[in-house]
């Protein structure tokens, strides 16, 4: 991790339920819950715009302080949003140790454009903003930069630059990007709908002697 891990103070919680997290939410105060093996979960608060502002700077390993002077180092789990998905309404963490291997979705940070992506027709498709790494806590990136700027037509998760310590989950050989020409693609559909609609229609003279036969043997 590039920065140092934030400290968040938290507020432990006796009280659940929607109407209660409704209101922790107007006083400017996020439900979240720790989870820890072997232990039950622990309710607690977060400041919204604190938290926020952790989690925008790619923070994924926090520092949480209830106050007892024994902060407890976490890994943020899970983000509950609103049904617009345009508000964070609560945030699961798991406790974790600096160097236990986790498995951790990070999105993509994409700049540029590959040249091709500007030829007539051509579509610049991103099918997997999003890749799956596997690391100690403590190697966790804060984010994970790809410049397409080079890039011919494809570019992989093989092609990623990841820090030591970090393993993409997924096959080298999927793409994260490549460019595809719609263009020629819409041509080849035209050219094949024409190409059946001048095939004559053959029309099997197999019934005519069906009916020759069949009269012959009425004879």
């Amino acid at each position: 991790m590039a920065h140092e891990t934030p400290v968040v103070k938290v507020e432990v919680r006796d009280k659940t339920g929607t109407t209660y997290a409704r209101r922790l939410r107007k006083s400017g105060r996020l439900p979240a819950t720790i989870y820890s093996k072997g232990t039950d979960p622990i309710s607690v608060s977060v400041n919204e715009i604190e938290i926020l502002r952790y989690l925008h700077d790619g923070n994924h390993v926090m520092e949480l302080d209830n106050g007892d002077g024994t902060p407890a180092t976490v890994l943020v789990k899970d983000l509950q949003f609103g049904y617009l998905g345009d508000n964070l309404i609560h945030v699961d963490f798991a406790r974790v140790d600096l160097k236990q291997v986790v498995t951790v979705t990070m999105t993509l940070e994409l700049t540029g454009q590959p040249i091709s992506a500007t030829a007539a027709g051509a579509v610049l498709e991103v099918p997997r903003p999003q890749i799956e790494i596997e690391c100690m806590v403590k190697d966790i990136p804060d984010s994970i930069k790809v410049d397409l700027t080079t890039v011919e037509s494809v570019f992989t998760i093989g092609d990623l630059d990841l820090p030591d310590g970090v393993r993409a989950i997924l096959d080298p050989e999927r793409h994260i990007a490549h460019v595809t020409i719609v263009q020629e693609e819409v041509e080849q559909d035209v050219e094949a709908v024409e190409g059946e609609e001048a095939t004559p229609e053959v029309i099997s003279d197999s019934t005519e002697g069906s009916t020759e036969e069949s009269t012959e043997g009425d004879g």
